[in-house]
């Protein structure tokens, strides 16, 4: 029987229709088995020193702030020239980087102290200390713009000496770590930071192999070797130039002529050949996915307070329901990916140490099902609705398909291409029913599902607020036991399930291609393309 509940906890009104009862769910195929290949090393060739590396980046990076940057392509960037306190390995490990040891733990949990390297200096030759991570950690707090305070934690106070940073928390939060890892923990110059305040992207200020030199919008990027970084003996490049190359036949073709090393993103209707061809390929599974988010309650922009959007799809969770049901997932991922990637019902990769089986469940493929939950909805048939989506390829070729899959469920889709940068803006400001966008993932589920359900998160684009699912991340987020937490972020999935702000569709494998004139790139399973060790090796043939 259906029942209409207004869900606890919703923001300035917004109201989410319910279903009560058990959603369907099937369980999710196994993924395919594709070893990953993360990394071609160095060991063993004999190194050019020098020489400017020119990598094909898929799309446009937004702007190089690690504060207020969303983007994917800006984070493989930004790796060459900002370092973090913490990083992943190969195995997906976190490792230290500009911390000389993983944070010591002490009150329960609520007191964290974090040990700083003494031989590192920013690009602007100031010195990396203590006081500068405290400088980093406060702006991504406190900064109106900033996507990180969620990512943070419920940090009360943070004290530093020159060696260390001690972080006060209100109560545990396990996640802190992970985020670390990421752009929270890119820590920039204190004195770039008061020059250029929120200009800081112009011209960013970090620790790292290379500095930045310039940005032609729309075309490149280029960093260069900096001779203040900590380990410059290890550095092989004079420069990287990130080339902007958003058709993958376009990036295949310049891998071919080598007039690039290394392209990203490479197309699964490329990546057969190319191998064929000799060109060398690094591939690993991802710990993100891609999906439809259905805008709910973002009408003043992310991270305002959420007020109802006055569609069907927005009011009524019936609607969303029918738009899961028409979609089969593996056939779709299969047909448009030739099975190289690998159909996706939720945030959790099943690889992961906190998936279970609740964190796999998909909402059950049903076209009539879903024609029906409609007609009970009282919507007009064939409903129309908008999906704003990138104009890469790959994703219009996904986007076409889906929108003749869900025809025969009841649903007339209108695709909208748009370039990556303008989307990632009609994403943040709300200007969108459907928008269909994919994160590159974290090892921590914290960061892939709270930043972007939790009421106020800085990533919640779908605008909801749910006071269960705030319960849960909150529960999830403190506990630190790792069985507890795998048990808690299931009940998040089946929660999500019953809201739909997010229809998740599949998971991509990061494929990497590289000419033989290069080594010591890496590739791990957030995504990013690592060239901070990369050189130009001599050809032995």
């Amino acid at each position: 029987m259906l029942k209409r509940l207004i869900t606890a906890g919703m923001g300035a009104g917004v109201a989410l229709v319910m279903l009560t009862g058990c959603v369907p769910v099937q369980p999710m195929q196994d993924p395919p088995n594709r070893p990953d290949t993360t990394s071609v090393s160095l060991d063993g060739k004999r190194i050019k020193e020098g020489g400017d590396l020119k990598m094909a980046l898929s799309s446009e990076p937004d702007k190089l702030d690690p504060t207020t940057s969303s983007s994917l392509y800006t984070r493989y960037v930004m790796q060459t020239m900002c370092q973090k306190l913490y990083d992943i390995d190969a195995q997906g490990e976190i490792v230290p980087q500009l911390a000389t040891a993983l944070p010591k733990s002490e009150a329960g949990g609520k007191r964290v102290t974090i040990p700083v390297r003494t031989d590192a200096k920013f690009a602007d030759g100031t010195a990396f200390n203590g006081e500068a991570v405290k400088t980093t950690l406060e702006r991504g707090i406190n900064l109106k713009s900033s996507k990180r305070k969620s990512e943070l934690g419920p940090i009360t106070k943070i004290t530093a000496s020159s060696d260390a940073v001690v972080i006060d928390f209100e109560k545990p939060y396990a996640p802190f770590t992970a985020a670390l890892a990421d752009r929270a923990g890119m820590i920039m110059s204190p004195k770039a930071l008061a020059d250029q305040g929120e200009d800081f992207s112009n011209n960013p200020v970090c620790v790292g192999p290379f500095k930045f030199v310039e940005r032609i919008p729309q075309t490149s990027i280029k960093v260069e070797r900096d001779p203040l970084y900590y380990d410059a003996q290890n550095v092989h490049l004079d420069s990287v130039t990130y080339q902007i190359m958003t058709d993958a036949n376009i990036r295949a073709a310049n891998i071919r002529s080598q007039d690039v090393q290394v392209a990203d993103t490479i197309s699964p209707q490329d990546i057969d050949a190319l191998q064929k061809e000799g060109i060398g390929t690094l591939q690993v599974g991802s710990l993100g996915y891609q999906g439809v988010t259905v805008n709910i309650g973002n009408q003043d922009g992310v991270g305002q307070p959420a007020e109802q959007i006055d569609s069907p799809m927005a009011k009524d969770v019936r609607v969303r329901r029918a738009f899961a049901k028409a979609i089969d997932r593996p056939a779709l991922t299969n047909a448009v990916f030739n099975g190289w990637y690998e159909p996706a019902c939720s945030f959790m990769p099943a690889k992961s140490p906190f998936s279970s089986p609740a964190a796999q469940q998909c909402v059950e493929h049903d076209p009539e099902g879903a024609k029906k939950l409609l007609k009970e909805a009282g919507v007009s048939l064939p409903m129309k609705i908008e999906i704003k989506v990138s104009n890469a390829q790959d994703t219009l070729r996904y986007a076409q398909a889906l929108q003749a899959q869900i025809k025969d469920a009841g649903f007339d889709l209108k695709v909208t291409p748009m370039e990556y940068t303008a989307l990632l803006d009609a994403q943040d400001k709300g200007d969108f029913d459907l928008i269909y966008l994919g994160w590159s993932g974290r090892i921590d589920p914290n960061d892939n599902s709270a930043k972007f359900f939790q009421t106020g998160a800085g990533n919640n684009y779908a605008g909801v607020s749910d006071g269960k699912l705030d319960e849960l991340f909150d529960r999830a987020a403190s506990l630190v036991d790792d069985k507890q937490r795998s048990v808690t972020y299931g009940q998040i999935v089946e929660r999500l399930n019953e809201v739909l702000p997010t229809v998740y569709l599949y998971r991509q494998r990061n494929l990497t291609a590289y000419t033989n004139e290069v080594s010591g790139i890496d590739v791990y399973a957030d995504g990013v393309v690592h060239l901070s060790n990369a050189a130009f090796v001599e050809d032995d043939a």
